[in-house]
């Protein structure tokens, strides 16, 4: 009997798996997909149903070879890629290939005449490896074919309307399905703070305490809040209407009117799915999704825990089913029985319910064993491995555990026709919060009426030991002025929730999302929330002006349904690119003819040119807008400009400090912008002619370098990236460095690759392949 052959995606998943399976089996991985659409053209052939055309990827044929040779030699083939619409599609590529159903003519391969079997396992487990290869299945073709939609539907977007906009504004940009809809919601929460007007209002507070005798009063200290006067809720609108409030109150003895006490459970949180862990992974670690993805892709896959070898420490991270198996659960009551008591252990498992498109098959993301608590094995793992094992196992156990109990006390005060009102509440009872407490952050403007809102906000407080008509002393009564604020802007975690909550993508997606749309600079972080910039809201009001339903929200979300239905057998996948496809290429024609060109407006001002005395106009460039002469070429003057809230213009000085001094004549370095864009240059121009260009973010790679990598041209004019130590370092580069290390071989960045196919990104190692097309 010979050996079986297991494909997977991974290597650090095939030495896992390896290490289980012993030497009847052959491990090998195809390091993600092995087939995708080209890259030089659409690939899609739009009058015959669509059918795609794919190619095995670039760099990918030397592991495709040695993947139908070792299945030719062996008895069976095993597929396991990822259990996901993408793990089924790679492993179709896998068995055509191997079957040779894709290759044609002379030069057509030997193809492998055994079974080949798909099997799918939610953790990499020795018992869940072993079980699946003993309940083998066949590839879902329905799987296959929604993930095949949703590739045709993101191609044909991405390679009709991106090069309409390098035409319109500038090269480089790109447009996806799902990338642009997070755009405009990015866009239109920036209009809605932009518009909004704050309203004043007033609140008044008592501080309050027990008459006790033999203590001070700051002991037992407690705020209450005016809710009424004479039976009426009071709202106040400006200080003249409080200060009336509080001479109507002035004197009057504050004395205890009724009390009510109630029991509250607060339950435990879900499991985590996808989208959880990747909101969490924001609020409590600052992780961007994409790093939260890695890092559970990566404890996944196994970790080297010394002689025990390669571990996969959690379940599979792209799910939205809540579902725990009935072993984990039977296995993490024993755990928190012996760790925490019975008084922590529910009388029944706790069942959370998932979202209806949730695949039931999957599981939530837990721990693979709680044998390997985080603080165990804390030695094996890079730091931010261990915080996000951390929070992974916590926000598990915590799901397994009792509610936790609070006695919650509602005081309402009376002052003459005044009645205030205390809020607080006494845990009695921790539960699931001795492990984990759920972040919890508000979306939403402060609404001086919303009285649920008040009583969170006190909730909090601890209250004394108080009885009905007691008289208590009035310690301070304070006015204070409020002002409405404007919804937010998203932060990571919270655009992912809207994604989420409105059916935009799918949760698998949502980190290249976020991280394509900063990175083709349609949004820039400030103050760790996402701000669009002028490239985004431009290119945001042509696609919502030329494509409407395209960057829906609405009409987004029903494509995902329609993928559901693929995947359940409901509807075939060529009707659903076929019904998209037909309002689309109505849009694109018209848009092709009457998009503005943004490239070619010159907007009037009424700024004169310092140079020749023309009225300057607004252009738009590879920076964005700025101030130009309309008599270029005779006059080649620009500015820099910002635009105030009333629409004046102002110009802004090109001489910027950098704070660094010039290594020649010790005089401040200034940022200037030069027919190649911004550069520093010595302030004592042009006695000392010193310049320097300016990092890029990426740090020269070059061991014991400490320069930047900074943008610089030939002596033919062709822009490369080198060290700004040179000559003392020689490193350069003709692509240009992204500040993001591999994910793959961890090389200390990538490289951007830009043609009209596209965008992609590509590990700088040339012995690495690992390579993403930037798109939806």
């Amino acid at each position: 009997m010979g050996k079986s052959l297991i494909i997977v995606e991974s290597p650090s998943k095939a030495k896992t798996i390896g290490k289980y399976l012993g030497r009847k089996f052959v491990v090998k991985a195809s390091v993600g997909h092995i087939r995708d659409l080209p890259k030089s053209k659409l690939g899609i052939n739009l009058e015959k149903g669509f059918k795609p055309e794919y190619t095995v990827i670039r760099g990918k044929k030397k592991i495709l070879d040695e993947i139908i040779e070792a299945a030719a030699k062996a008895d069976k083939v095993y597929l396991a890629p990822d259990p996901d619409r993408e793990g089924e599609a790679i492993a179709w590529h896998i068995a055509e290939e191997i079957s040779g159903n894709s290759r044609k003519g002379s030069k057509k391969k030997k193809k492998s005449e055994n079974k080949i079997y798909r099997v799918l396992f939610n953790e990499i487990t020795e018992k869940a490896i072993k079980k699946a290869i003993e309940e083998p299945g066949e590839i879902n073709i329905n799987k296959v074919n929604a993930q095949q939609a949703r590739r045709i539907l993101d191609r044909i977007v991405g390679y009709t309307i991106s090069p309409l906009l390098w035409e319109k504004v500038k090269r480089g940009l790109s447009a996806g399905r799902v990338q642009s809809v997070a755009v405009r919601l990015i866009c239109e929460r920036e209009a809605e703070i932009a518009k909004f007007v704050p309203e004043e209002y007033w609140t008044i507070t008592a501080f309050l305490s027990k008459m006790t005798e033999g203590n001070p009063a700051s002991e037992n200290i407690f705020p209450s809040k005016l809710i009424s006067m004479n039976g009426n809720a009071v709202s106040i609108s400006n200080e003249t209407e409080a200060q009336s409030l509080l001479r109507e109150i002035e004197g009057a003895p504050f004395f205890v009117d009724k009390i009510e006490k109630k029991e509250k459970k607060r339950n435990p949180v879900p499991p985590f799915i996808t989208s959880k862990l990747q909101q969490e992974g924001s609020r409590k670690l600052r992780f961007t999704p994409k790093k939260t993805m890695m890092l559970a892709q990566q404890l996944y896959e196994g970790i080297e825990l010394g002689e025990e070898g390669p571990v996969g420490l959690i379940t599979y991270m792209r799910t939205d089913s809540t579902r725990v198996s009935s072993d984990a659960q039977q296995e993490t009551l024993d755990f928190l029985l012996q760790k925490y008591g019975r008084e922590y252990i529910p009388d029944q498992p706790n069942v959370y319910k998932s979202k209806k498109s949730a695949q039931d098959a999957h599981e939530a993301i837990r721990p693979t064993s709680l044998s390997h608590s985080p603080d165990e094995i804390k030695n094996f793992l890079s730091k931010d491995q261990y915080l996000l094992y951390k929070l992974i196992w916590n926000r598990f156990l915590a799901s397994q555990m009792k509610p936790a109990i609070l006695e919650v006390t509602k005081i309402d005060i009376k002052a003459g026709h005044a009645m205030f009102r205390a809020n607080g509440n006494v845990l009695v009872f921790p539960g699931f919060t001795i492990v984990y407490s759920e972040f919890r952050e508000d979306n939403t403007s402060a609404d001086p009426n919303n009285s649920k809102e008040s009583e969170a906000d006190d909730e909090e407080n601890t209250l004394p030991n108080l009885a009905e008509s007691e008289t208590l002393k009035r310690v301070n009564v304070e006015p204070k002025q409020h002002f409405t604020q404007p919804p937010p802007r998203y932060n990571e975690a919270l655009l992912i929730k809207e994604l989420e909550e409105n059916g935009i993508g799918r949760p698998s997606t949502y980190a290249t999302i976020i991280s394509t749309i900063q990175e083709r600079r349609y949004v820039e972080k400030v103050e760790g929330r996402l701000k669009p910039s002028e490239l985004g809201v431009v290119v945001n009001g042509l696609l919502v002006e030329s494509f409407p339903e395209l960057v829906n929200s609405e009409f987004t979300a029903r494509m995902e349904e329609d993928l559901d239905s693929v995947e359940e057998g409901e509807k075939k996948w060529s009707d659903t690119v076929k019904e998209f496809y037909t309002y689309f290429e109505k849009d694109l024609k018209k848009a092709q003819t009457e998009m503005r060109d943004v490239k070619r407006e010159e907007i009037p001002t009424l700024i004169d040119c310092e140079l020749c005395q023309k009225k300057m106009v607004i252009k738009w460039g590879r920076n964005g807008r700025f101030l130009a002469c309309p008599g270029y070429p005779e006059c080649k003057n620009t500015h820099d400009f910002v635009e105030g809230e009333d629409g004046e213009i102002k110009v802004v000085q090109k001489d910027v400090s950098t704070g660094e001094t010039c290594e020649k004549c010790g005089k401040p370095m200034i940022i200037k912008v030069g027919r190649f864009g911004k550069f520093m240059a010595c302030s004592g121009y042009p006695e000392c002619k010193t310049t320097k260009a300016l990092s890029i973010g990426v740090k020269c790679p070059r061991e014991g370098c400490t320069g930047n990598v900074t943008q610089r041209r030939s002596k033919r004019g062709r822009v490369f990236y080198g060290c700004s130590e040179y000559p003392k370092c020689d490193f350069a580069v003709w692509d240009r460095p992204v500040p993001k290390s591999c994910p793959q071989c961890h090389a200390p960045f990538l490289v951007e690759k830009i043609s009209r196919a596209g965008t992609r990104v590509k590990c700088a190692n040339k012995e690495c392949i690992y390579e993403e097309e930037v798109a939806a």
